[in-house]
């Protein structure tokens, strides 16, 4: 899909980084072959348990994800070789020398890989630093360039200002990565606000998908992209809102939010409603119900053919279309016109975040 550094041709995967909970891993365990062979999920882990290991266990034939413990304690306990499922370790840039090792005995053990996250704003990024870093990284884990996927991860964008101070830092690091021959480099960033609690109700609010856009403007480089699904970037984002119904349902360049709050008869008839609405709307994809599972599952509740469902239930069919949706645009990048154009106007004149979510044409902050 996108060539490597180098010329070399690389695999046409999409990496989303993905919270390691129900909704998430359900939407991946619907994946049709197909897509499972072109999404490379990062799994992001901050506890640990029996289940964790063995959700992996029920993932398509063809999905290997990759898997990111730095959250976790450093520790034989934590060491991916221990799980018995195969995967590929996530390698940040701080993680310790016994780490390295076990990263790398996880490597040899499982696909002969791994992954190199390299965290703009959180690493040392400068030239000298992040070469002496991967240097480090290769030699404790024994493997080599052409055995690591580097990830450049941009964490949040969320306006024209994020965007234009994170485009050209990751243009240098991208200079940078040429240097050495990556099996493939990737650029993911995310765009969405720790929470949606603070939008507004019972109606669709548009917020911009500032993500796809920075992506969109480094693609010249050659680069792959990831992004946070239909979550935050944010350190601490994801916890428990106000639990109304809410769908994140993403369409070319923008995501549309649906949070229902209508009073009157049961909850499965409010969902229905939520549903019914997001049926009928222009973003609502012309292959309707079959564009994914996750779709399928929305017209199945927008014809009352099933219950409300929970917030793992939401966030795994969200997560559905975001993932066929993405991949869509992947395959066709030119439907929607192209790279989209620079957003004018005051706000992109500003270096504060500008609002963010919009209804009717209005501006509005998301919070």
């Amino acid at each position: 899909m996108v060539p490597a550094h180098g010329g070399r041709a690389a695999e046409p995967v999409y990496r989303p980084i993905l919270a390691n909970r129900r909704g998430e891993l359900e939407a991946l365990s619907h994946l049709d072959a197909t897509a499972a062979a072109l999404i490379a999920p990062i799994l992001d882990v901050d506890l640990t348990d029996h289940s964790t290991s063995e959700a992996l266990t029920r993932l398509p034939a063809g999905l290997l994800p990759a898997v990111d413990v730095t959250a976790l304690p450093d520790t034989s306990q934590t060491e991916l070789v221990r799980w018995g499922v195969p995967l590929v370790p996530v390698i940040g840039l701080a993680e310790s020398d016994r780490r390295l090792a076990a990263h790398g005995a996880a490597a040899r053990a499982y696909a002969q890989r791994s992954v190199i996250r390299l965290r703009v704003g959180r690493d040392r990024t400068g030239t000298d630093a992040a070469t002496s870093a991967v240097e480090r990284i290769w030699r404790f884990t024994r493997l080599v360039p052409e055995q690591c996927d580097l990830l450049v991860d941009a964490g949040d964008v969320c306006c024209p200002a994020d965007i234009r101070l994170a485009e050209p830092r990751m243009r240098r690091l991208l200079d940078w990565a040429r240097r050495h021959s990556w099996r493939s480099v990737t650029v993911a960033a995310g765009g969405l606000p720790p929470t949606l609690s603070r939008l507004p109700t019972d109606e669709p609010v548009r917020l911009d998908r500032w993500d796809w856009l920075l992506w969109q403007r480094l693609a010249d480089s050659g680069v792959g992209y990831g992004d946070y699904g239909v979550g935050s970037a944010l350190p601490g984002a994801g916890q428990p809102g106000d639990r109304l119904p809410t769908m994140c349902y993403t369409a070319d360049g923008a995501w549309w939010i649906y949070r229902w709050s209508r009073r009157g008869g049961r909850g499965d008839d409010r969902f229905a409603d939520l549903c019914r609405t997001l049926v009928g709307a222009p973003h609502w994809p012309a292959a309707g119900a079959s564009f994914s599972w996750g779709d399928h599952e929305i017209l199945r509740r927008a014809r009352r053919g099933a219950g409300a469902g929970s917030t793992s239930s939401w966030t795994a069919w969200s997560t559905s279309h975001h993932l066929a949706q993405v991949l869509a645009g992947l395959r066709h990048p030119n439907r929607d016109g192209g790279t989209a154009p620079w957003p004018a106007g005051p706000e992109a004149a500003g270096r504060g975040r500008p609002p963010r979510a919009q209804r009717g044409g209005e501006p509005r902050r998301a919070g």
